[in-house]
């Protein structure tokens, strides 16, 4: 089949973007819809992987008096679908010193007290596009249990789509990454592989290889991206390349 027939077989359907209408392919993305349509993004497209959540996107079908959302380079296009993209909602961010801190959930109560204006309604959780337990994390962070609150958010993008329909104007993704750094800096015991690598780079182990790297012309750099080995997606954790040079013993 040719590729001009097979272009004249794709279905084209009307999307609204921002309240404008534009003719796109079905079964595109809506980020590949928008790109389509005219669009150049210069913020807000990050990742395209679904992992980097800058691409967050509010969106109504017709005939349905819902509010539905979803990440923009994974949630597929509809015919009639009107949309537009939140790629950052305006949340207050607390500054706090991960080293001089304790790791106690009094100080995530004293640098976010909204967290206590909780209804629990549970819209949080509903419009989150990872279905993290938004609202159970949040619970546990005010009953104190930090540990709890990092497993459950583990998997928050930062999107920021729960914030934005908190009753109590919780910065609810702000919150829940403090916590999961302050678990990580002082619950979690130390990796002592980390250290190793830490004393390894101080130690000047890597300084020959990162000046080459830094002086290499862009034919080279190219190149060494080529040949590089990938992590298989089934390794295991003793997984290592075959090339063994500059990894700790």
């Amino acid at each position: 089949m040719s590729e001009t027939k097979v272009k004249a077989e794709v279905e084209m359907i009307p999307i609204y973007v921002m309240g404008k209408q534009y003719i796109v392919p079905e079964e595109l993305t809506i980020m590949k819809a928008m790109e389509y349509a005219g669009y150049t993004f210069v913020r807000g497209c990050g990742c395209r992987m679904g992992v980097c959540g800058a691409c967050g996107t509010v969106y109504r079908k017709p005939g349905d008096y819902k509010i539905h959302v979803g990440l923009a380079c994974q949630t597929v296009a509809e015919a009639d679908m009107h949309l537009t993209q939140l790629p950052f909602f305006p949340a207050n961010r607390q500054p706090y010193d991960l080293h001089s801190s304790l790791g106690l959930a009094e100080e995530v109560h004293a640098a976010y007290p909204e967290l206590f204006r909780c209804v629990a309604c549970n819209a949080c959780t509903k419009i989150c596009p990872q279905d993290v337990q938004t609202m159970d994390y949040i619970a546990a962070i005010k009953r104190g249990d930090l540990e709890e609150a990092a497993e459950l958010s583990f998997e928050c993008i930062q999107c920021g789509l729960c914030a934005s329909r908190c009753m109590g104007e919780l910065p609810q993704y702000h919150i829940a990454q403090m916590v999961r750094r302050l678990v990580g800096a002082k619950h979690v015991p130390k990796a002592r592989h980390l250290a190793d690598q830490v004393e390894a780079i101080a130690e000047g182990k890597y300084d020959e290889w990162m000046d080459e790297l830094e002086n290499a012309d862009k034919d080279t750099l190219v190149e060494l991206y080529k040949k590089r080995q990938w992590e298989p997606s089934s390794a295991d954790e003793d997984w290592t390349p075959d090339d063994h040079t500059g990894l700790l013993s």
